[in-house]
């Protein structure tokens, strides 16, 4: 057909689909549903992470200027810019970078013997960036620019990277969400040696030990007083956790989160009933005074809260276009909302406040004496359930210690619910035993009355408790 040929023929169609949908009633003539984003009122395009600067002030990455800023603490007014905007690799005092995201103050000492105050994630150029805050010099600090093409297990180490979305400073590291390959790497700004952490590469929600863990795209990261680290997993819309154990990492839990096609807005119980709560892509995390969790929940356009010790999850803020990144300021809780180009205050709730004591955990303290202690953690199945002991010992116990050095001998996670703990003699005085239990349970009855065909559940509670040694107080 010529294409003179083939107009005619599609303008017949169209007419023809005119009058069919007009006598119909389902022709709608005039301006269309769409309604155009209003122009944004600040200079930056789609922020992705904040952090809070030794001064005050606040830095941003403006990611799709390609460029850092530093705000005032209206969170409006520019100080300055770091990057040229223009798209690139470039190190010195005129940098350039590729959709920077993550950013990380490093603590003093760090900073001092690696030459940088922040380290900044940036994702299109898979590659970590070392800035300079005394007069903005930025230095390439791991990455060749070239993605990460291969497989790379827990505890291997690479030259190249994939995507650093996000950073967070623990366990005496800094840690990168590499959302490109599924996995939470390792870095020492002092030596430059990187590491993978937990992940297998593997793209879907699986907990367990670091080298068993599925991750998907983690995004966010944050860190918890008790030593937990929280991880917002974008791609199974779940919020996770990974306590540190002797090595790189004892074991990575999910809060919420069912999988990579579970995902919705629903509050409620995060990991029973049948309808859990329920996320949609969240990207950033922080842990509010109270030892909640503030989860960015992106595509839903909200702040939700994650309560450890209620294992619930609840909505603080609604309406808000697409939130990347959370920060903790005061009663406020700074909110990147990307898609509006701006950051903004949300009033963090009286209920998840403190006062002065804001960083002391609020379970009360419990004086020790040296040496051993017995633990033992008693689970009484619900009523009409019984333990599964078809396949073992369904029962696991998990133990940490922060500082690590508090204990010498006993943590780990190992079947059974007893354990027998030893603090180390020249170890700190005070810290906190990080305590998770795990069991398995199914319900009575089934074919015969062995419970073949009845449903199984597990269980799990988590808690941080803190402890004082002092000779002579109550037996261990």
């Amino acid at each position: 057909m010529s294409g003179e040929g083939h107009a005619h023929g599609l303008a017949m169609l169209v007419d023809e689909l005119v009058a069919e949908h007009e006598a119909a009633g389902t022709l709608h003539r005039g301006d269309g549903p769409y309604v155009p984003p209003p122009e944004p009122g600040t200079a930056l395009r789609f922020p992705g992470k904040v952090v809070r600067l030794p001064g005050g002030t606040f830095l941003v990455s403006d990611t799709a200027h390609h460029q850092l800023v530093e705000l005032e603490p209206d969170l409006r007014t520019e100080r300055r810019r770091i990057g040229t905007g223009e798209r690139g690799l470039a190190d010195g005092r005129a940098p350039r970078f590729a959709e920077p995201q993550g950013l990380l103050v490093l603590p003093d000492a760090v900073a001092a013997e690696a030459g940088y105050d922040v380290l900044v994630a940036d994702s299109v150029n898979h590659a970590l960036r070392g800035l300079r805050l005394a007069d903005g010099t930025v230095t390439t600090v791991a990455g060749t620019g070239e993605q990460l093409r291969e497989r790379v297990a827990p505890g291997g180490t690479a030259a190249q990277l994939s995507t650093p979305w996000d950073l967070a400073w623990w366990d005496g590291r800094a840690v990168v969400a590499m959302a490109g390959v599924h996995q939470l790497w390792s870095f020492d700004p002092a030596t430059g040696a990187l590491a993978v952490l937990a992940g297998t590469t593997n793209e879907g929600l699986r907990d367990g030990p670091p080298d068993e863990a599925f991750f998907a795209q983690p995004s966010g990261l944050a860190t918890g007083p008790d030593g937990t680290l929280w991880v917002a997993d974008s791609e199974t819309s779940a919020l996770r956790s990974v306590v540190a154990g002797p090595a790189v990492g004892a074991a990575v839990t999910t809060a919420v989160g069912l999988g990579l096609f579970d995902f919705g807005f629903r509050d409620g119980p995060a990991d029973t009933g049948d309808e859990p709560a329920l996320l949609q892509h969240p990207l950033g995390v922080a842990l509010l005074p109270d030892g909640s969790v503030a989860i960015a929940d992106t595509y839903n356009g909200a702040v939700r809260r994650y309560d450890p010790g209620t294992r619930t999850v609840g909505t603080l803020a609604r309406d808000l276009r697409e939130p990347s990144d959370l920060l903790v300021d005061g009663d406020t809780l700074v909110v990147v909302e990307s898609a509006a180009h701006r950051l903004v205050r949300v009033r963090i709730p009286a209920s998840t406040r403190v006062d002065r004591g804001a960083h002391r955990i609020r379970r009360a303290r419990t004086d020790l004496a040296p040496g051993a202690l017995a633990l033992r953690v008693d689970f009484v199945p619900p009523t009409g359930q019984h333990l599964d002991a078809r396949f073992g010992d369904p029962t696991s116990l998990t133990v940490t210690a922060s500082p690590p050095g508090l204990l010498a001998a006993g943590t780990g996670t190992a079947p059974g619910l007893t354990r027998t703990l030893t603090f180390a003699p020249d170890g700190p005085a005070e810290g906190v035993l990080q305590v998770s239990v795990a069991a398995a349970s199914c319900d009575d009855g089934g074919e015969a009355g062995d419970g073949v065909f009845a449903a199984c559940h597990r269980y799990q509670q988590d808690w941080g408790i803190p402890v004082r040694l002092v000779p002579g107080a109550r037996p261990s």
